[in-house]
């Protein structure tokens, strides 16, 4: 077996550490996070027989983003057949776009039936990780010690909340929160209430709230195009249909997927593609066809192509917003007062409740868990200026650490469920190789590392994040930190890894 330079180097230093089979025992797994990823690390790992892991997860229930988001109109943007594990499919799905609740049902049912919630250690944060010896020796919050031949990162992306830099906003004297840390103890039953944000998270909330509250004002910085997507309800029949038979669920299934691929995920990679351009006319016709007076027309009229930022989904936010008692401010916000937010123009908006639909820090990923990788190496470090992965995956000098859903992955283009269980299955590979004795410490090369983000930046120009505007795609360079190229691109890259692109320590 062929070694890179550098592995032949650590040969020597890697010879005390022995693999899981040389020592007679499982290999030992640590999975980081009990939400869709970790449930299906948990799934796929019993499934293989390896059952010694252990899932640790901070809060006392599972779900990750279905958990910590409760907001009103709180649902999936991508479609519920579409958004479900392939293994486990759902024939009681309410909807085309079922709402969160529902989904954190579903993740709360699949591991009941395959059993893996009884790996998951609740109220268990991960705080520390030190590769030492070929073993990953790992530290929580509750001072637990635990040592694992492998690490698996399932995260999460959309998960640490990004709270505005806004003057005063401690004087309020109503509720004010984050949309991912909802406050059920205050009902917003006529009340008056704000909304700083115009992305899906607060469109969902003023389409669901506007009904129910005796004033919405929602404060808008920059306007977001809304495709106009129906979310009917499934029927008895059809659910009976696809209870009675599997295999129309899965036609529906692979259905959605082409259609999300084809006429979305595709588009996005590709700036001047008919898919993008079709994109763009929907969304056009869906705001002149829809907003009737034409001042308000022209502030929701946003000032950049069409999925330059994430798509909005709504099949009636433009309604909502024409509602008799919402407000839409695109005025400049000066300052949060005790009584409400103060806008540049003077006018003080009286609020008695403020929500912060203001999005999540994208660029978490691991952190805030500590992370030393061979060599005394801290990711921290390694990510000073941003986070980077090879094929979203795995990071150079950090051996049999691998993530789902991590940096520069397709986050913005597929069903992230898809996207996991492809790259699960590709890890699993990575992982045979240490099992079978082939190598003891895998990890991505710098080379590969070095190219592949060559390669993802230079792709990245053809996309259409990049066609003006500002959004969460774009890291610090305005260079998009997500999969620049086809789904089927990535699906390629997913059925087997490139050796010669890792470091194996033997």
């Amino acid at each position: 077996m062929s070694k890179s330079a550098s592995a032949k180097s650590r040969a020597g230093n890697a010879s005390s550490s022995m693999a899981a089979s040389d020592r007679g025992d499982s290999p030992r797994f640590v999975i980081i996070g009990a939400g869709m990823a970790g449930i299906l690390s948990a799934i796929k790992l019993k499934e293989a027989g390896l059952t010694n892991f252990t899932v640790y997860e901070k809060a006392d229930r599972l779900g990750g983003t279905w958990r910590e988001n409760t907001y009103p109109g709180v649902a999936c943007d991508v479609p519920s057949h579409l958004y479900s594990y392939s293994f486990a499919p759902n024939p009681d799905w309410s909807h085309v776009f079922s709402p969160g609740p529902e989904i954190l049902a579903y993740f709360e049912k699949v591991a009941r039936d395959y059993q893996v919630d009884s790996f998951i250690r609740y109220g268990t944060e991960v705080t520390r990780l030190e590769f030492h010896d070929g073993r990953w020796l790992v530290e929580t919050s509750t001072a637990e010690r635990d040592e694992a031949d492998f690490v698996i990162a399932a995260t999460g992306v959309l998960h640490h909340p990004s709270y505005p830099d806004i003057e005063g906003i401690d004087t309020f004297k109503g509720k004010v929160f984050h949309s991912a840390r909802w406050d059920h103890s205050e009902p917003i039953d006529a009340k008056r209430l704000g909304v700083i944000g115009t992305g899906s998270t607060a469109v969902q909330i003023v389409s669901s709230a506007v009904s129910s509250v005796s004033s919405l004002t929602l404060f808008q910085r920059t306007a977001q195009w809304v495709l106009p997507v129906a979310n009917p309800e499934i029927g008895e029949e059809d659910r009976a249909k696809y209870h009675d038979d599997p295999e129309a669920m899965r036609a529906v299934r692979e259905e959605l997927s082409q259609i999300f691929e084809h006429n979305f995920a595709n588009a996005v990679v590709d700036a001047d593609s008919p898919q993008a351009e079709m994109l763009a006319r929907m969304c056009t016709e869906n705001l002149e066809g829809n907003v009737r007076d034409p001042e308000l027309r022209e502030k929701l009229r946003p000032p950049y192509r069409a999925a330059c930022k994430r798509l909005v989904i709504s099949p009636n936010f433009y309604e909502a917003i024409q509602a008799p008692n919402a407000h839409l401010v695109t005025e400049g916000i000066e300052r949060v007062e005790p009584e409400g937010v103060r806008t540049r123009d003077g006018k003080l908006h009286e609020l008695d409740i403020l929500v912060l639909a203001t999005g999540f820090r994208v660029d978490r990923f691991l952190r805030p868990i500590e992370v030393i990788g061979r060599g005394g190496i801290s990711l921290d470090v390694v990510w000073e200026k941003r986070p980077s992965a090879y094929l979203a995956i795995s990071v150079p000098e950090f051996p049999n650490l691998f993530m789902l859903n991590g940096p520069n992955g397709p986050v913005g283009n597929f069903s992230l469920i898809d996207v996991a269980e492809l790259q699960f299955d590709y890890i699993m590979q990575l992982v045979d190789l240490v099992c079978s004795g082939k190598a003891r410490e895998v990890s991505a090369s710098h080379e590969a590392a070095e190219r592949f983000e060559d390669e993802r930046v230079e792709a990245a120009k053809k996309t259409v994040w990049v066609t003006g505007c500002r959004s969460w795609y774009l890291d610090d360079r305005g260079v998009p930190a997500a999969w620049p190229w086809s789904f089927g691109h990535f699906r390629d890259q997913m059925r087997r890894p490139r050796l010669e692109d890792y470091e194996l320590v033997a």
